[in-house]
């Protein structure tokens, strides 16, 4: 395994050098389980996507977390998904979806827009599974060691979420084997390098052999 530093913007280049695939508009999927690095890897790309469209445009951006029906929606909200954001912007409509609340549990009423934006990112835990491949430019799959993941998840929400935290990462895990998530995947993400680097600027692609590619 080699482990290369590369640029957000270069990604983002590549991304935006290609067509679309999702209808005109280039879905990007980042996935890996939880508390692995998606959610900072999305910002950045978006802000390196952000810096290359013109008109100072942003990339669309869709958490699955906030299609989820709660812990026990972790795969099944993908209808969901289908039908309020990826088919209507497929057919080159603006989609919305209405955001869960993990205080309030339930969804709130206010509709979340998504515009038929250049390029699209998904990113949660089985954004990037087998069924989406089709539309997909580009399929990111971050990772980082178990116990910092679990940590950092704990770090953020309290240790009141640990059951169901341990719950959803055995659920993750059988998902990814049986999906092959990470053996599809286009580029693979450290989310804990420990060497030194600007990181609103580099990533860290864990390149496995020649497999390694960046956009479809």
């Amino acid at each position: 395994m080699v482990v290369v530093f590369e640029e957000y913007a270069g990604l983002a280049r590549r991304v935006l050098a290609v067509a679309g695939r999702l209808g005109r508009t280039r879905l990007v999927a980042v996935d890996g389980p939880s508390g692995a690095g998606k959610t900072v890897f999305t910002a950045r790309l978006a802000d390196a996507l952000a810096a290359e469209l013109p008109d100072a445009a942003r990339p669309a951006v869709v958490h699955t977390d906030d299609l989820l029906d709660g812990w026990d929606d972790q795969l099944s909200f993908w209808d969901r998904l289908e039908e309020q954001v990826l088919a209507p912007v497929r057919a080159g409509q603006a989609g919305a979806y209405r955001r869960y609340s993990w205080v309030r549990r339930r969804f709130l009423p206010a509709p979340v827009p998504v515009p038929v934006a250049p390029v699209l990112i998904v990113e949660g835990v089985s954004a990037a599974r087998a069924v989406v491949a089709p539309d997909l430019t580009l399929a990111v799959f971050v990772t980082a060691p178990q116990q910092l993941r679990l940590n950092r998840a704990v770090a953020r929400d309290g240790p009141a979420i640990l059951p169901e935290l341990r719950r959803w990462h055995v659920t993750e895990r059988a998902h990814f084997a049986a999906d092959g998530t990470e053996a599809r995947a286009d580029l693979l993400v450290d989310g804990a390098p420990a060497l030194p680097h600007v990181a609103e600027r580099y990533y860290c692609r864990i390149a496995v052999g020649d497999a390694a590619r960046a956009v479809r």
